[in-house]
């Protein structure tokens, strides 16, 4: 297989369980045998099986390693600096190995600066016919979850800075927030209190629909209304298209700017 071709796009017909595993430097095809190891980083064979970051010297001689057993190949960081999953899940040394589940898996060693060195990962499975055109198939409609008027207008107006896709967005407070509606909605009756209760009751209802960021936390005493929740629920939902930018259309008619002060106020 050429290297220009990324596994993302699914590998030939193998055997369920082979592992495939791909850098810019090299690629190598595993079957599933217990015990049997593969490793990965800047040194050379024997040493490891592939080759990555090899001009790095951030990047540890061996610097990971997959092995075979209970039917799954597990990973392991053995490398000084970090590896990192999809979904910002990161590795240490310490770090107790994870299963990879069938199918694509990305990975990236940390190294010098900003620079990241891509592994990829694919586990064949059973229904893995090799890659397949799909030019004329229908796309797949991102899932996406229904909300009242009030539940949108709310999640737009808290939400805002997501929609405007700055660089690391944090919700509006309850506080600002109501400001912002006060103007919108006079009649709304809109305060924190009313806020703190629809997006717990928002929250609540996502909770167990498949939604990619948690929502709850497991003790109870925590508020509601903890910043960190709130955040997962506006980014969920910005990146499942749930809420979009021309939602924004929404405040059109709001007097007061994106921090709910009256317009032409500092």
């Amino acid at each position: 297989m050429p290297f220009s071709t990324s596994l993302a796009r699914g590998v030939a017909p193998t055997a369920p369980g082979t592992l495939h595993a791909r850098t810019v430097t090299g690629d190598l095809c595993v079957p599933p045998s217990p015990g049997r190891t593969v490793r990965f980083g800047r040194g050379e064979h024997p040493d490891v099986d592939l080759e990555v970051g090899v001009d790095d010297l951030r990047v540890s001689r061996r610097h990971g390693e997959l092995t075979f057993r209970r039917g799954h190949w597990w990973l392991r960081n053995t490398g000084r600096q970090l590896v990192r999953l999809p979904r910002g899940r990161m590795m240490h040394t310490t770090t107790e190995p994870v299963p990879l589940t069938t199918g694509y898996t990305p990975l990236f060693v940390k190294g010098s600066g900003y620079r990241e060195h891509l592994v990829e990962l694919y586990v064949a499975d059973h229904d893995d016919q090799g890659p397949v055109s799909r030019r004329r198939a229908d796309t797949l409609r991102p899932q996406t979850w229904a909300l009242d008027d009030d539940e949108r207008l709310l999640l737009v107006v808290l939400g805002q800075r997501y929609l405007l896709y700055e660089e690391d967005p944090r919700p509006l407070t309850y506080s600002m927030a109501a400001r912002q509606l006060a103007h919108l909605r006079p009649d709304g009756n809109w305060n924190e209190r009313r806020i703190e209760y629809r997006i717990e009751a928002v929250r609540r209802r996502l909770h167990d629909t498949g939604f990619r960021y948690a929502l709850m936390h497991d003790r109870s005493e925590e508020r509601p209304s903890d910043n960190s929740l709130l955040h997962n629920l506006l980014k969920g939902l910005v990146e499942s298209t749930t809420l979009v930018p021309p939602d924004l259309n929404l405040m059109d008619d709001a007097p007061g700017g994106p921090d709910g002060t009256p317009a032409g106020q500092p």
